[in-house]
């Protein structure tokens, strides 16, 4: 494994407790200056998680706990008059940060959540006829809980398009929660040091584009993304139609969050290519949730993700020399 890399994971380690399959995917997804949506039940750890990371990156880090109340300047900024020089000034919001944490971001209301896309998107803001461009690294990361859906307001798909990847943590194995109930953990928060800055995260950013990705693979990750998109008109012998059943395939943004997230991958692993088991190892949380099931085809699975690892199953791995 790459050593910065390492020395992050053992940093975020101190406080997260038997989670370092989902802390990889969330610091692949920061080298790829993408978003992360981590939807799970509460109380295990997700707010926390977040924290870790960005406690162990010296930059900004903002949080936003959102409520129905909760205004789209809270996130942007506002423009209001200054008495004594009677211009215009900006008052930053919650955005203008490194580490965006849009706490329960399901609770916002759809004018809010709207507020979200061009920040996550083009990485800037526009307000009353000005552009205000975001730092570098900029990184949003949304929780919500799927569990509960009174007073929430469903995420719609051109919002989820935008976060690179989801990801749920799940429940402790019951040897690391008897770990958990040390005091020690609950104090380690408060004493996380910082093991990377921001120019470093740049660095590795760029490092992360130059990782070399082969034809033959960029070839398996189209065939995975065009069994997607291709419905009911793709053989795979998964059902007793024997059809896929999507309603709506990867867009082209997953396309590149695939690539992207490959990559990130190979490097977190310290190899300078991309292989197939890179793919496959990040294919689930980087496609399943912009998929939408046909609403008459369902049954044939329980989860957006069952879907992706039954493509991902039925897709020839390439050999690659």
């Amino acid at each position: 494994m790459n050593q910065r890399i390492e020395t992050l994971v053992n940093n975020i380690e101190k406080i997260i407790i038997g989670k370092r399959e989902s802390i990889l995917r969330i610091i692949a997804a920061m080298l790829c200056g993408g978003h992360v949506l981590i939807e799970d039940v509460p109380g295990v750890g997700k707010t926390r998680l977040v924290t870790a990371l960005a406690g162990s990156v010296n930059g900004k880090f903002n949080r936003i706990q959102m409520t129905p109340d909760v205004m789209p300047s809270d996130i942007v900024g506002f423009t209001m008059i200054n008495p004594e020089t009677r211009k215009f000034e900006y008052r930053e919001g919650a955005a203008i940060c490194n580490f965006l944490l849009a706490d329960e971001i399901n609770r916002a209301s759809p004018k809010v959540q709207s507020s979200l896309l061009e920040i996550m998107d083009e990485r800037q803001i526009s307000l009353d006829s000005n552009t205000f461009t975001l730092p570098r690294p900029f990184m949003a990361l949304a929780t919500q809980n799927p569990v509960e859906t009174y007073g929430t307001y469903h995420l719609p798909e051109a919002q989820m398009d935008r976060f690179l990847i989801r990801i749920s943590l799940g429940y402790l194995m019951p040897s690391e929660e008897i770990r958990l109930l040390d005091s020690s953990y609950s104090e380690e928060k408060e004493n996380l040091e910082h093991v990377l800055t921001t120019d470093d995260v740049v660095v590795l950013q760029e490092d992360v584009k130059k990782i070399f990705i082969h034809t033959v693979v960029k070839e398996y990750i189209m065939n995975i993304i065009s069994a997607t998109r291709s419905n009911e008109n793709i053989k795979l012998g998964i059902s007793p139609r024997g059809t896929l059943g999507l309603r709506l395939g990867i867009s082209p943004r997953g396309t590149l969050g695939l690539s992207a997230m490959s990559k990130a991958m190979a490097f977190i692993m310290g190899r300078k290519f991309v292989t197939p088991d890179d793919v496959i190892s990040v294919a689930a949380c980087v496609l399943a949730h912009r998929l939408i099931l046909s609403p008459n085809r369902t049954e044939q699975y329980a989860t957006q993700k069952a879907a992706i690892d039954e493509v991902v199953k039925n897709t020839q791995i390439p050999v690659v020399g």
